[in-house]
């Protein structure tokens, strides 16, 4: 049995094919690969691409989806074992992972990180808890790193270049400003696959602080080494955007500020300047722009860029309907 809880535990081959099967899934919309199966969506935090393109990629393939929100339509679950239960929760993942898995084929996980203590949300304990229990295989929806959107932004890249190999292509990952200090599970993510395809990778954010977390920037290294490439951290904007192939924009909060976020505000106030817009973009090759939406116009990236040919989000959007596909076939067999 094989979980998808990230792309680093798949080989290279493991993944050219599941990017090669969406790219089928997405010319044949329908088929039978999950005839009589089924599949528990558990949510713990709000959803729409997410949750729209795998109800419609099961039922697509012949399968079923159930929805569940621990908490609001569904029992909320503790995951410490030891936990004397009488609080608010009332049943132990222990046994609910067990019972899904005498019910389904598959379970999908969407469980965002708590905000308080980072050393204790990069364990990831809601995915690996379900992993651990559970008998079939485990989707990460999105916790700390977002795998399906690495797919769906890999399938785009590959479809807008007109390659598989993207080796060479100069990408930059850039920070941007929000109001709100976010998840890095996308920056996580796009960091992971653009440096697995081999790209010559650029991480570019206002500070030092800004860096992600050692494991990501550790995979991104070991990447290199194997898929060939270069990764490098900038913070300045020019020189990052100058000769760009791709941009790839996403906001997320500087981990040492990580659930005390009054002192990183003023911090990231200062940033917002990192917009993406028509003027950074010019600086690149005729770069192509992504980001894994939602995205705040005019906040993250202009009206301009949304709206222009260089910008390929939707694309990405729907490919999350593809390659989800391809990855609940592949795990069932």
């Amino acid at each position: 049995m094989k979980h998808f809880l990230n792309t680093q535990d798949w080989s290279r081959p493991e993944l050219d094919a599941l990017l090669a099967d969406a790219a089928r899934f997405k010319r044949e919309k329908l088929g039978d690969a999950l005839k009589g199966r089924s599949i528990a969506l558990v949510f713990f935090n709000p959803s729409m691409r997410t949750r729209t393109s795998f109800e419609l990629g099961a039922f697509q393939l012949g399968g079923h989806a159930i929805v569940l929100q621990p908490g609001k339509d569904a029992w909320p679950i503790e995951f410490d074992l030891g936990t004397v239960m009488d609080g608010d929760t009332e049943e132990h993942i222990a046994e609910v992972a067990r019972v899904l898995a005498r019910y389904v084929d598959l379970i999908g996980v969407r469980a965002f990180p708590k905000f308080v203590d980072w050393s204790v949300d990069r364990e990831d304990r809601v995915l690996e808890s379900f992993a651990k229990y559970s008998t079939v295989p485990v989707i990460n929806m999105e916790t700390i790193t977002h795998p399906c959107q690495e797919l769906a932004h890999a399938l785009a890249l590959q479809e807008h270049f007109g390659t598989s190999d993207l080796r060479g292509r100069k990408y930059v990952l850039t920070w941007t400003y929000h109001p709100k200090p976010l998840n890095t599970a996308v920056a996580n993510s796009a960091l992971t696959i653009a440096t697995r395809l081999g790209m010559d990778v650029t991480l570019l954010c206002p500070t030092p602080e800004y860096v992600l977390d050692a494991r990501y920037m550790g995979w991104a290294e070991r990447n290199v080494a194997e898929s060939g490439g270069s990764f490098a951290v900038s913070h300045d904007i020019d020189s990052a955007y100058a000769g760009a192939d791709v941009v790839y924009a996403k906001s997320w909060g500087a981990l040492p500020y990580f659930g005390n976020w009054a002192p990183e505000k003023p911090i990231r106030d200062r940033y917002k300047h990192f917009i993406v817009d028509e003027r950074k973009m010019a600086l690149t090759n005729n770069g192509v722009f992504s980001h894994c939406l939602p995205l705040r116009r005019n906040v993250k990236a202009t009206d301009a860029v949304m709206d222009s040919p260089a910008c390929i989000a939707i694309e990405e959007a729907e490919n999350r309907l593809h390659v989800q596909k391809a990855v609940m076939a592949a795990l069932m067999g």
